[in-house]
């Protein structure tokens, strides 16, 4: 296996987390902000404002993207288990 070979795996993998990730952690960024405007408006600075609407709204994105973020996942596992005997040369 030479170097080129390994730095596409990489790439790869990092390419399918980042896709895999973007629905939830982008929602939860909107979320954020949004809830940072409703705080600097309002002038309430409660912790807990900020922290459960964003659990609530990740856990919900996750829940619903849950199979297609494994079927990409899957993909790539199948593909890596499947080229195992071209990356042994």
């Amino acid at each position: 296996m030479n170097i080129d070979a390994v730095t596409g795996i990489i790439n790869e993998a990092i390419q399918v987390v980042i896709i895999a990730s973007m629905p939830s952690v982008g929602l939860g960024l909107v979320v954020g902000m949004i809830i940072a405007v409703f705080q600097a408006v309002t002038q309430i600075q409660e912790q807990t404002l900020t922290f459960v609407p964003k659990m609530i709204v990740v856990l919900w994105v996750l829940a619903a993207t849950f199979p297609w973020m494994f079927r990409i996942i899957m993909e790539l596992s199948v593909n890596l288990w499947g080229n195992i005997p071209l990356y042994s040369q």
